[in-house]
């Protein structure tokens, strides 16, 4: 009853403290189902702050700001070209618009993602950080050409 948020009336519910001829056993019954639905709050009021107290522990609230870089979650997206393996799984670097809320940003996207919907939980959202040139000075000389993608049709 308790953890499915419904509380049926019980005979309990309907005897009144005060009255004199209340049985004795009926009393006690009541006395412990009271103890009992106590106990039970107490015991999901101690989970439910456990359960924060652990999540609180190993989740750090994002700290974006406006104007900041970052990378998108291609996982949902399905209009990137080929094959699903081969496809990157961050897309960008964006820069952030605006923040709506503390759990959702606002992107200025381009490319072949101009036409997506710009908002975008921060669970998708990953920040840029660019490559050093010291560490990795032939990163941005190396331009790889793929040749374009096509489908093969399937004959039946």
């Amino acid at each position: 009853m308790l953890e499915k948020g419904w509380n049926p009336r019980l005979p309990y519910d309907t005897l009144k403290k005060d009255l004199v001829d209340i049985h004795p056993t009926a009393s006690s019954f009541k006395i412990m189902l009271d103890k009992a639905r106590h106990h039970a709050n107490r015991c999901m009021q101690d989970s439910f702050k456990y359960a924060k107290e652990r999540w609180d522990k190993s989740h750090k609230p994002p700290d974006f700001k406006v104007g900041d870089l970052v990378l998108v979650s291609t996982l949902n997206f399905n209009n990137i070209k080929g094959p699903k393996k081969l496809k990157d799984s961050f897309a960008g670097p964006f820069m952030i618009k605006a923040l709506h809320g503390p759990n959702a940003v606002q992107l200025e996207l381009t490319g072949e993602l101009m036409n997506k919907h710009p908002n975008f939980p921060v669970s998708l959202i990953k920040p840029y950080s660019s490559s050093d040139k010291e560490l990795f000075p032939l990163r941005n000389k190396l331009h790889l050409k793929f040749p374009p993608w096509k489908k093969e049709r399937r004959r039946k």
